[in-house]
């Protein structure tokens, strides 16, 4: 562990300006112009691999973005790790509520501000490091194989693909990530479940014109006021999903694990005062982390039609639009929802508008066994150097692609987050502490070291 720390110590300067190096890249996978940024991204992290002391590391295109592969083979005996992560990084708009350009990132209050310092690009150069460090020092004691991909953040849409393709090349025992976050700095965890999404867009349209609102406004079917009711007819007075049949796959968690989640470390008052909130709400009968961790949501991420600029102009829309995302849990299939939705939505249009409502991407979701080698593994990782036991806990977030990787590649993958709620990932102002990263790459050497030992 001296060496460990030293080396951090040592090299700490440099690994954020080579983070910031990365961070400066705006590789916004949603948005077509950021197309060329998203191949400078990769060929930094090809880059970045074979310094750290890869064998090789190749760009490989896909249907979309490319990926980023690289491996080190120390003995073909030995246990396969792949590190998955992803470069691509949520849009940073709305841009004047950042306190500093999303893209050119800085240190602050003893954390990373910048878009992607979280999520993921802050957490996978952890692992380059990491890695960097068990090389330089003969400390590898397995093979690994990282695999970075350029979707995520738009659902993967082209990864399971690029996974049947390359299932040989692909071989591992178990898939190490890092794309979730802790209960707290001092609250270790290790996410065991995450929730599945199924991300729709619905549009209404009436008249084939925007009309006057005097000369129609009262006599023609207003698409704005119409989407509002439908949406807020989506749940109940107590915040219950109306769409038929959408609990009939939810799987009811136990009184033990309600129990165990009850007992997780959380202040509500904290969590209210950091999104600057004074009350929560959700499904009655859940708490807070029940209703993020084992329990389906429905949300409105954007809505619009009509005027939206400066001033007034009094018409009456042609059509509305909003975005609306379904958080899952394990068992309830996307697609299965997909249809549901569709169908509901559509039949309480009423007369007077056309109704359309399409899945943008979707995903199922996961739960990772705490019996597993690795799952053993990274808890003693964490008790080495956090002094404590880490819980497990699970995740209201998504990664589409986990449950795939079963699937196609017929691995478990263990998820070692590093993030903290507060990071506001997906928002303006996106940071990660110091302490943090650091610890990360503190912690991920040992969880290389316990792995070899368990599968010995």
């Amino acid at each position: 562990m001296e060496k460990l720390n030293a080396f951090i110590e040592e090299n700490k300067d440099r690994f954020i300006e080579e983070l910031f190096g990365l961070i400066r890249i705006p590789s916004v996978s949603s948005k077509s112009e950021h197309k060329p940024d998203m191949q400078s991204a990769t060929e930094y992290i090809k880059k970045s691999l074979l310094e750290a002391g890869a064998d090789m590391a190749e760009v490989i295109p896909t249907d979309g973005h490319p990926v980023v592969y690289a491996e080190k083979i120390i003995d073909p005996s030995l246990p396969v790790v792949m590190v998955y992560g992803h470069y691509d990084v949520q849009p940073a708009e709305p841009l004047e509520l950042w306190k500093s350009p999303p893209f050119e990132p800085e240190i602050r209050d003893g954390k990373i501000w910048g878009r992607g310092a979280d999520d993921d690009k802050g957490q996978l150069f952890m692992h380059v490091k990491a890695f960097e460090y068990l090389v330089n020092n003969d400390k590898l004691p397995c093979n690994v194989k990282f695999m970075i991909e350029g979707e995520e953040e738009i659902g993967s849409p082209s990864l399971g693909k690029f996974c049947e393709a390359n299932s040989d090349k692909l071989k591992c025992d178990v898939i190490l990530v890092s794309d979730t976050a802790m209960i707290g700095r001092d609250a270790p965890s290790i996410t065991t479940g995450l929730r599945g999404l199924s991300y729709m867009e619905v549009e209404v349209t009436g008249p084939n014109r925007d009309l006057h609102s005097g000369l129609y406004g009262g006599a023609v079917v207003n698409p704005v006021n119409v989407l509002a009711k439908m949406i807020a007819s989506l749940t109940d007075e107590n915040n219950r999903i109306t769409i038929p049949g959408f609990y009939d796959d939810v799987i009811e968690a136990s009184d033990e694990e309600r129990k165990g989640m009850a007992n997780a470390p959380f202040d509500e008052e904290q969590y209210k005062k950091e999104i600057d909130v004074d009350n929560l709400g959700g499904e009655a009968g859940y708490s807070t982390l029940e209703r993020t961790g084992i329990r389906p949501s429905l949300d409105v991420n954007g809505i619009w039609g009509g005027y939206t600029g400066e001033g007034a102009k009094t018409i009456l829309p042609s059509k509305a639009y909003a975005k609306i995302s379904m958080r899952l849990v394990p068992n309830q299939d996307y697609r299965k929802v997909d249809e549901m939705f569709k169908s509901h939505f559509e039949s309480i249009a009423p007369p007077g508008v056309r109704v359309n409502a399409k899945l943008l991407h979707g995903g199922q979701g996961y739960v990772s066994p705490i019996d597993h080698p690795a799952y053993r593994a990274a808890s003693k990782a964490y008790e080495d150097t956090f002094g404590k036991k880490p819980i497990p806990y699970r995740s209201g977030g998504s990664i589409p692609i986990i449950s795939l990787f079963e699937k196609i590649l017929g691995v478990k993958s263990i998820l070692m987050g590093f993030g903290l709620e507060s990071d506001a990932i997906h928002s303006p102002n996106e940071n990660y502490p110091l302490w943090n990263f650091y610890k990360g790459i503190e912690t991920i050497p040992l969880f290389y070291k316990y792995y070899a030992e368990e599968m010995k």
